[in-house]
C-alpha cells in the first residue's frame, strides 16, 4: 500500500474510532452496521477521499484555501462553515490550509448531526433534507436566478455587453436541481411556473436514501422492485408525454433531456455566430466552459479552451441560456433528481433564442 494512502487509512480509522466510542457511549444498543474496516474501505474508494484530485490540490502552490471555496474543498472550511452562523451559502470568512479532503470529521459530528436549515444561493434556507442536510450544504451549487438577474438588469436582451461573463452554477448542483423552482437554482425566465421539489417514494427521498454514505454509490436494486427491467438509471422513465417529439415515450427520461440539450447547445451556437456576431464552442472540462470558436466547426479543441480565447460577446438573452445549459451539464444525474425541472428550463431557453434564430419547436412538449 503506497505511504500516502496508509496514512490516510490510519488516520481515518483512528478519527472513525475516536466518534465511534463517543456515539457509542450515548446510544441504548450497538450499532448493527457496517464494520469500522467496511466503511474507512468505502470512503477512501470514493471521491470525497481523493486528496490527489483538482478538487483537493487546485490550491497547493498557495499552501491555503479561500474562505470563499474552503468549505466544499476541506474538511476544516467545512467544520467552521458547520459550526458559524452559516450566513452566507457555501462560505467562510478565512482562509484554511491545504492538505484535507471531506473527511470524516465532516458529517460525523454534533454539527452536522443536528443540521436541520440549509441556506442557498438564492436566499431561500430548506429544511427538509433531515440526515442528508450536510450533503446539501456542497452540493447546491453556487448561483441561482437571481445571480442572473442581477448580472443583466437594465440590459437589452440582444446586445453586448461588455461587463457580461458567464455565471458558472458549479460542479454537481444536486440538491439545487432536486429542490427545482423552491430554491431557483437553474435560470427561470419571467411568467413561467416552474416544477418545485422532485418529491419520489417515501423512503426514498434524501440523498442518502439512495446514495450510500460513504461509498456514494447508488444501487440499481433499490430501483428495480418498481422500475422493472431497467438495467441502468437512464432507462427509467413514468410519463408518456413525448417532450422531444421524436414519437418514442418508451426510452429513458435521460434521453429527451440530453436531445434538448444538444438541441440548446446547437442554438447557442447559432446564436453566437448570428447574433452576438461571434461563434461560439461549450468546452465541458475547461473554465470558463464557453470559448470562441476560432476555426467555426462547433468543436471545442485544445488550443480554443484557453482562459484568454474565452467567450466575451455575451448579451442578457445568451447569457441566461447557457447559464441553463451549464446547470443541465453539471448535474450528470439531473433525470433522477429532477427531470422535469430540467426539461422546463432547456424549453424555456430554446424558446426564448428562437425568437433570434430559426429554433425548430415544432413538436416539443414542456412538463
Amino acid at each position: 500500500m503506497p505511504k500516502m494512502m496508509s496514512f490516510t487509512r490510519a488516520f481515518a480509522t483512528g478519527m472513525l474510532t475516536a466518534l465511534v466510542s463517543s456515539q457509542a457511549a450515548a446510544q441504548d444498543s450497538p450499532d448493527d452496521g457496517p464494520s469500522l474496516d467496511e466503511i474507512v474501505d468505502a470512503w477512501l474508494a470514493s471521491p470525497h477521499a481523493d486528496r490527489s484530485s483538482e478538487a483537493f490540490t487546485h490550491w497547493h502552490e498557495e499552501s491555503e484555501i479561500p474562505g470563499t471555496c474552503a468549505v466544499c474543498h476541506s474538511s476544516t472550511g467545512a467544520v467552521d462553515y458547520l459550526l458559524g452562523e452559516m450566513s452566507q451559502p457555501g462560505v467562510i470568512d478565512h482562509s484554511v490550509p491545504t492538505g484535507t479532503s471531506v473527511d470524516c470529521v465532516v458529517c460525523h459530528t454534533s454539527a452536522a448531526s443536528e443540521l436541520m436549515a440549509v441556506p442557498f444561493p438564492s436566499g431561500e434556507t430548506v429544511d427538509t433534507f433531515e440526515e442528508s442536510a450536510v450533503c446539501t450544504v456542497c452540493h447546491q451549487g453556487r448561483t441561482s436566478t437571481f445571480d442572473v438577474e442581477t448580472a443583466v438588469a437594465g440590459l437589452e436582451d440582444d446586445v453586448i455587453a461588455g461587463d457580461l461573463s458567464f455565471i458558472n452554477i458549479h460542479y454537481a448542483p444536486s440538491a439545487a436541481t432536486l429542490m427545482g423552482g423552491d430554491v431557483r437554482g437553474g435560470y427561470e425566465y419571467d411568467g413561467k411556473v416552474y416544477k418545485g421539489q422532485f418529491t419520489h417514494v417515501p423512503d426514498m427521498n434524501g440523498c442518502v436514501d439512495c446514495h450510500r454514505p460513504h461509498s456514494l454509490e447508488v444501487q440499481l436494486d433499490n430501483c428495480t422492485a418498481c422500475h422493472q427491467g431497467v438495467t441502468s438509471f437512464s432507462d427509467i422513465r413514468t410519463t408518456t408525454t413525448d417532450f422531444d417529439g421524436d414519437g418514442d415515450t418508451s426510452a429513458g427520461i435521460s434521453v429527451p433531456i440530453n436531445a434538448l440539450h444538444e438541441r440548446l447547445g446547437m442554438a447557442i451556437q447559432s446564436y453566437g455566430a448570428n447574433v452576438s456576431g461571434t461563434p461560439i464552442v461549450y468546452g465541458a472540462g475547461s473554465y470558463p466552459y464557453f470559448f470562441i470558436d476560432s476555426n467555426g466547426d462547433g468543436i471545442a479543441s485544445d488550443d480554443e479552451t484557453a482562459y484568454p480565447n474565452r467567450y466575451q460577446s455575451w448579451t442578457p438573452r445568451l447569457l441566461k441560456a447557457a447559464y441553463n445549459y451549464q446547470v443541465v451539464a453539471k448535474d450528470s444525474a439531473i433525470y433522477v433528481h429532477n427531470p422535469h425541472y430540467a426539461l422546463q428550463l432547456l424549453y424555456d431557453s430554446l424558446e426564448s433564442l428562437s425568437g433570434q434564430v430559426e429554433v425548430d419547436m415544432s413538436g416539443l412538449a414542456r412538463p
